[in-house]
């Protein structure tokens, strides 16, 4: 029984500019900038290696208005290769295509099919007696697309397998812009076989009579977009039945990398264990290189000590990593508290009977909250309503944030107090 296999993908966002200000390090930098390229051209590589009959791209493809020729001849030349290979391509423009020009005036090879912004469907070229393949799809005409697509498809073609390509917020997904929102429940009724997402950046999938899949993207941007990222490639046979398979194609995996430093007294202990850490989240990784989030944090005497030399520490894990190999930090942070002591009270440490001064008769006091709260509402103010609401959405979350600037504060403040050499001692 013969088979029509494809590879979908979507939200490759060719040339997206670097999103996290932490990239600091040129090489780390360089590697992310050009990665939705090199994934790109594995998708590419996929299809060549499995001899697919067709590529998907469901949306998103381009980043927006900023794209460059030589982006276009870029795709072009990858573009070209299937079609050398007689596999067939379909896109749809999502909504960060619809920004860019270089989208509707880009000349591709004959066997890829855009779809405009009426819906439309193409058939498969098949052998006789195979069962006839239809793609159907529909493009977005304007970035915005707040009512949904979904009723505008043309029905399904009797007696053959129906393939959708749509860009949608899925059932509303959280932490997604609304972009021609449809319900999973529309889409399985819809009696298509195969519905070939894109725009939510996590992959799912839903099995049955029509299987649902989001890839997600490809290759992710910043430590928002963690995780391994991969592809779909989709076998169907000539009797409806199907078959997934998810293929990891990212250059470069974002994760968070705990580290409990808790009890250690020493900083070269500490270099020990974050390098540990690093070296287990890489065993763990299924894309060529890290990109780690380091988080150290516990109770320990090190706290000021790395307080006040967060940057040090950061070169140290640095070193570290490249130690390991294709290991990058892209940042680090540490939220360490020195052990608390048994009686303070009877506490005879200098800096110990400051911090109790500090927490007690002034952080605790109402006057330092109502001059903290005066300085962090002018700090708002200067921020965008969006941000703003981020970082205290009412007033508890306002009154968490004071605390935690308070907290954060004093603990900066004896840090820098505190003279210490590299073990950690006073």
């Amino acid at each position: 029984m013969s088979a029509f296999r494809f590879v979908h993908s979507a939200d490759i966002h060719l040339d997206s500019p670097l999103r996290s200000l932490a990239l600091r390090n040129p090489g780390l930098a360089e590697l992310i900038g050009n990665a939705s390229r090199q994934v790109f051209v594995r998708i590419v590589d996929l299809c060549l290696d499995e001899r697919v009959d067709a590529l998907l791209l469901a949306g998103d493809l381009y980043d927006g208005d900023q794209t460059s020729m030589k982006t276009a001849r870029f795709l072009t030349e990858q573009l070209r290769r299937l079609d050398a290979a007689g596999i067939r391509v379909f896109i749809i423009r999502g909504n960060h295509d619809a920004l860019s020009k270089i989208t509707k005036e880009l000349v591709l090879p004959d066997s890829v099919t855009v779809f405009g912004g009426r819906a439309d469907a193409v058939e498969m070229s098949r052998e006789r007696g195979e069962r006839p393949i239809w793609v159907h799809g529909i493009s977005f005409a304007k970035p915005q697309a707040p009512e949904s697509l979904f009723d505008k498809y043309k029905p399904p073609v009797a007696g053959a397998i129906n393939i959708g390509l749509m860009h949608t917020s899925l059932d509303g997904a959280p932490g997604h812009d609304v972009y021609a929102p449809c319900s999973t429940a529309d889409l399985a009724r819809s009696g298509f076989r195969y519905w070939a997402l894109g725009h939510i950046h996590r992959r799912s999938t839903a099995e049955g009579a029509c299987a649902i899949v989001m890839p997600g993207m490809p290759q992710g941007r910043d430590i928002g977009e963690n995780g391994p990222k991969s592809v779909t490639l989709v076998s169907v046979l000539d009797d409806g039945s199907l078959s997934l398979d998810e293929r990891i194609v990212s250059m470069a995996q974002f994760e968070r990398v705990a580290v409990d430093a808790s009890g250690l007294v020493a900083w070269r202990e500490l270099a020990a264990r974050i390098e540990s850490a690093l070296g287990e989240a890489s065993d763990r990784s299924h894309s060529d290189h890290l990109v780690a989030r380091v988080s150290v944090s516990g109770a320990t005497p090190l706290a000021w000590t790395i307080r006040r030399d967060a940057d040090l520490l950061r070169t140290e894990a640095e070193s570290r990593a490249g130690a390991i190999g294709n290991v990058w930090i892209e940042k680090l942070e540490t939220d360490c508290r020195k052990p608390a002591v048994v009686d303070p009270a009877d506490s005879a440490d200098p800096v110990e009977v400051l911090r109790r001064t500090i927490a007690d008769e002034i952080v605790g006091s109402e006057a330092f909250h109502v001059q903290a709260q005066i300085i962090v509402d002018n700090l708002l103010d200067q921020l965008p309503p969006e941000s703003r609401r981020v970082l205290a959405p009412d007033e508890t979350g306002l009154a968490l944030l004071i605390g935690r600037l308070s907290d954060d504060g004093f603990e900066e403040v004896l840090a820098r107090l505190t003279a210490a050499d590299a073990d950690g001692a006073r």
